[in-house]
C-alpha cells in the first residue's frame, strides 16, 4: 500500500511541477523551441533545475541500489548509441517540436480534460503499439532465419 501511495504522491508532485513550470503549456514549449522567432528561454531554467536534481538523484540511486521503500532500482546499463536510439530520439524531438508536448505533460493535459492532450496521448499510444508490432514481427523474422 505504501508503494502505491508514494507512486501517486510522486506523480502528483511531478504533474504539479509540470503545470507550475508551464512545461504542460504547448504554447510556452513551442515558444521555447522557436529560436529564430520570439524565443522564450525560460524553460531552459526549468530543464537545468530538473537536470541538476536528476544528477543528484541518480548518483544516490547508484550508490544505494535500493529505493527508500527497499525495492531494487533498475538503472539502464547500456551506453550504446545505435540506430534505434538515434531514430527514436529524432521521432521524439520532431513530435515535441510539432505538438509542443512530450509524454509527461501530455498525461497532465489529459488529466485536465484538454482535447489537444487527448489527441497527443492517443497518437503516442498508437505509435507505441505500432513499434511493438514491428518489433514482434522483426523478432519472428530473426527467429525464422536462425531456426
Amino acid at each position: 500500500m505504501s508503494t502505491i501511495f508514494i507512486a501517486l504522491l510522486s506523480g502528483l508532485i511531478f504533474g504539479i511541477g509540470l503545470i507550475w513550470s508551464q512545461m504542460a503549456n504547448p504554447a510556452k514549449v513551442l515558444a521555447f523551441l522557436d529560436m529564430t522567432g520570439s524565443w522564450d528561454p525560460s524553460l531552459a531554467f526549468v530543464m537545468l533545475g530538473a537536470i541538476s536534481v536528476g544528477i543528484v538523484a541518480f548518483a544516490l540511486a547508484r550508490r544505494h541500489g535500493r529505493t527508500f521503500l527497499g525495492s531494487s532500482i533498475l538503472l539502464p546499463t547500456s551506453r550504446v548509441i545505435d540506430k534505434q536510439l538515434v531514430l527514436g530520439s529524432l521521432a521524439f524531438g520532431i513530435g515535441w517540436g510539432i505538438a509542443g508536448i512530450c509524454p509527461g505533460p501530455g498525461l497532465v493535459l489529459v488529466g485536465s480534460g484538454s482535447l489537444h492532450g487527448m489527441v497527443f496521448v492517443a497518437a503516442m499510444l498508437l505509435g507505441m503499439a505500432i513499434f511493438e508490432l514491428v518489433e514482434r514481427y522483426r523478432a519472428r523474422q530473426a527467429k525464422q532465419q536462425d531456426g
